[in-house]
This record gives structure tokens, sequence and C-alpha cells, in this order.
């Protein structure tokens, strides 16, 4: 069986691309200049010569480019603003999920073509996979976040994840639209990050922690300097004075990596007025408290189940940096330096909710932090407890009134938490 009509198209772009020198993952454009010219010259040779009919130009001509300047059959998910996530088990088995539920997909793909995806979405990242490395993330040009993992670490087939970052939720303002805040909680914690307080954001995987964190970190006032300090880029904050970094892979000779505990240091010698970390998962956790306690105000996120949980569990990591790191310093730290817990988690229907923010009052009781529940959900509702912050006076130096943002749910930040 001859090639068909899109086959050859597509060969004849990627001739052009490769003669020409043209990068197809930056300039997208021009290939789709291009295939615009390959097309218009392939139906005028098919009608004298023996070649293929071109049925379905518009489909041919996206699909060639997907393929040419970008991921092939697993663009049109990345193009879907619907699509949340997408991961391959296999070759065959190619799943997405949305609205927090996974669907097996029609695509079928082979191992030479999940491989060959894999080194194209890793080449503009200058990272790498191979025996030595089984393990890789990388940010995608899209700002999507892409794991993989291959054999033997995986018994049989690469194991491809494709997180996408969620563009068109990039404020409170935004996540109250889609119900995963109420208003006057989106009033206090905008309240709370203006005022320089402490945020823990938590929940479990998927929950949108990275979207809640991204969205706080947009009330950060434009006057300040933010460093963010990341394990990959996911990050994408709209101020005017902001450094991202990220951690490092070793190189082939086994040097060179840079992990994130030694980022948390070199952000604090950048004259940072905020510091955010993606998410602490090990000993970088006593890094950061050291820097929150010392006045410096952040924000992180964290794998947990609950906010109690989240406490524990930063009272837990930075154990880890050595033996002569005792719960005896650790815990009275974590209670002067997280001042509110914001924890997230899915519903039964797969949306992303608030579940409880707490305030954290910086007190201990037998080793065990005191808590205020500040929100709580009661039903499918977040509602007001009857809990208060940390810090009244960081407020009011920031111009808020605590008492009237937290008893009024129906007046606007604007009119009645501002003096």
């Amino acid at each position: 069986m001859g090639l068909s009509a899109q086959q050859i198209l597509e060969a004849e772009v990627r001739e052009v691309v490769r003669t020409r020198g043209i990068d197809p993952i930056d300039d997208p454009e021009v290939v789709a200049r291009l295939i615009d010219e390959a097309v218009a010259d392939y139906r005028d040779r098919a009608i004298t010569s023996a070649l293929p009919p071109l049925a379905d130009v518009v489909g041919a001509s996206r699909a060639v480019l997907d393929a040419v300047a970008g991921f092939g059959p697993l663009q049109p998910f990345l193009d879907d603003p619907s699509v949340e996530e997408i991961w391959i088990n296999e070759p065959s088995r190619v799943f997405i999920a949305r609205n927090g539920r996974s669907e097996l997909t029609n695509v079928i793909l082979d191992a030479d073509q999940v491989a060959e995806l894999v080194e194209r979405m890793l080449r503009p990242t200058g990272r790498r996979i191979d025996l030595s490395t089984p393990f890789v993330d990388a940010m995608l040009p899209d700002g999507s976040r892409l794991h993989v993992v291959i054999p033997t670490i995986t018994r049989r087939h690469m194991a491809v994840n494709i997180r996408k970052f969620a563009v068109g939720l990039r404020s409170l303002d935004e996540l109250v639209g889609v119900g995963t805040l109420t208003e006057q909680a989106a009033h206090f914690l905008e309240a709370s990050v203006i005022a320089g307080l402490n945020v823990l954001v938590s929940g479990g995987t998927q929950a949108g922690k990275t979207t809640l964190l991204n969205a706080l970190c947009g009330a950060i006032p434009a006057r300040e300097r933010v460093v963010t300090v990341e394990e990959v880029f996911e990050l994408a904050l709209r101020l005017p004075d902001v450094v991202g970094l990220q951690t490092r892979q070793p190189n082939l000779e086994g040097t060179g990596e840079i992990r994130l505990r030694r980022l948390v240091k070199e952000a604090l010698r950048m004259r940072p007025s905020r510091l955010i970390v993606g998410e602490v998962r090990q000993e970088e956790c006593l890094d950061l408290l050291i820097a929150l306690n010392s006045g410096l105000p952040g924000m992180c996120t964290l794998h947990a189940n609950s906010a109690r949980e989240a406490l524990i569990k930063m009272c837990t990591l930075p154990l880890l940096a050595g033996s002569n790191v005792s719960a005896s310093f650790v815990v009275p730290t974590v209670a002067t330096s997280v001042d509110v817990v914001v924890h997230l988690g899915l519903d039964a229907s797969g949306a992303r909710r608030v579940r409880e923010i707490v305030g954290v009052s910086g007190r201990v009781e037998r080793d065990v932090i005191e808590t205020a529940q500040l929100f709580a959900r009661r039903g499918d509702r977040l509602e007001r407890a009857d809990g208060y912050p940390p810090h009244p006076d960081r407020y009011a130096v920031a111009g808020f009134d605590l008492v009237s943002l937290l008893a009024d749910a129906s007046i606007p930040l604007s009119v009645v938490g501002r003096r």
C-alpha cells in the first residue's frame, strides 16, 4: 500500500524544514506557512500526476503541523482547554483527565513514536533521560509539566505524564468563578498575602495546589521583589520584579546537580521581599522555615490530607536534614513561621475545592501546634468558622479591618476590607 496524501505532504514539509535549518518547535508560524505552500503545490501536482488526492485540506494541514511542529497525536489534547492531564501507560493506552476524571482515548501509538515524542519534548529543555537517569521532570513550551520514567524502572514501556497548567485560572477572582472558594474566603486570603502573612497551601495530588499558589501570588504588591524556587518551572507570576529558580539534574559524570535546598539558600542572597517555594518535599523545609522565621514573608505548597496533617508534615520534613535537628526546635519554629494553612481537595465530581482555611496561633501545647479554624466546608459550601488569624496588627498596618473582613461575606474587599 502506498503512502497517503497526508504522509507524502508531511515528508515533504519535514525535508524543507531540514534543508532550511528551521527549528519547528521555536518557529511553528514558519512551519505553518511552509505547510500552506506545500499544500498548494501538492494540489497542483495532484491534478496532473498519480499522487493521491488531498481530500481534507484543513484536517491534513493541521495533522502535519501537529506532527512537525507539535507533539503529534497528543497535540489536540494539549490544545484542548478541557483536558487537564495526559498520560501514557503503554503505547496503546493513552489516557486524559477532564474535570478530575480519567478517560481512555482512541489514540494508539507504537514504542518508537512514544520515544520520539519524549525526545522532542525534552530537546528544548536541556534535560535528558537515560539508564543512568531514568526519571525526568521538565516544562513544555506551553507551561505544562512533563514527567517520564523509562524501563527497567517501569515494567516494560515508558510511562509519560503531562500535567497541563490551568492558564485561565491565574487570580483568586477566577477561582471564585469556578467555585474553588467563596468570595469572602478569597478576600481574606488576598488581604493575608498583602499583609505579609506566611501561607501554606496543602492538598493531595491534582488538588489544585499550584494553581491556588499562583493565584495567591497575584495578590503580592507590585513593589515587592519575589524569588520563586521550584523543581521545574510551573508558576507564572504576573509581577514586575520576579526571579525564578529551578533545580538541575546531574550531568553524565554524576556532578553538577542543584537541589531545592541549595536554591532556597541562594534565593536568600538575592534581596527577596517574598520567597515562594513551589513545593516542599524533603529537608529544604528546614531552610524555608529558617527564612520565614527570620521575618521574610513566603508561601509554599505541600502534599497532605488535611491542614492539621500539613503542619505535622512541616514538623517532620526538617528532621531529614540531619540528626542535629530536633523536634524541640522544629515544632515551635513551625508554629511561629506558618500563619495560614489553606487545604484543597477534589469533591465527588472531580472539582477542586478549598476544604478548610486554618490560622496558626504561634502557640504550642504539649508538642501540638494550636490552630483556629477560619473557614470550613459544610456540605457543598465553604463557610466562615469562628476563629481568627494571627498578627491582626499586620492587617491593620496594611489597611485592613480584620473584623469587618471576616464578618461580612457580601461586601467587596475594596469597600469593607481596606480602611
